[in-house]
């Protein structure tokens, strides 16, 4: 009888532990699963709100060089209204999804940005007024606190 018991003990020690292990093993993979899922949500997330910046300033380009030439500056100040109302947009969707390094530097970029579009919407300004807007140096910081952020992971 006594052997049963321990016969009996043994098997039940052997299933929790095998429970345990495919529970902990189960886990680990969904984490991994989760960062990778968001990650790659994060990443797209980076890119658009970056390549929207980046359409901006090549909007803002266009405006201030017609300027200069005395051509209409409508359809392309028209365009780079419309691209600051999508960063405007995606700028939440970046900040729920980054650090805090990568949010710092995106609130940077704003900044940025933002000089960009009043230098832009003033009709005494030329192309020349953009050399008082270091939007770029402000990218890549952004850059630099993107690929930390999304080589880090969450330590899952």
């Amino acid at each position: 009888m006594a052997t049963q018991i321990v016969t009996l003990v043994g098997v039940l020690i052997g299933a929790l532990t095998s429970y345990l292990a495919t529970a902990i093993a189960e886990r680990a993979k969904f984490r991994r699963m989760m960062a990778t899922r968001w990650d790659e949500r994060k990443l797209d997330t980076y890119i658009e709100y970056i390549s929207c910046v980046k359409e901006i300033s090549r909007a803002a380009r266009e405006a201030l060089r017609a300027r200069d030439r005395g051509e209409d500056t409508t359809a392309a100040l028209t365009e780079m209204e419309a691209i600051e109302a999508k960063r405007s947009i995606l700028f939440e969707s970046f900040i729920l999804l980054s650090d805090e390094a990568a949010a710092n530097a995106a609130h940077t970029v704003n900044q940025r940005a933002w000089e960009l579009l009043r230098v832009t919407r003033n009709p005494a300004n030329g192309e020349a007024a953009l050399a008082d807007v270091p939007l770029v140096t402000s990218l890549n910081v952004l850059h630099e606190a993107a690929r930390a952020d999304l080589a880090t992971g969450r330590g899952y």
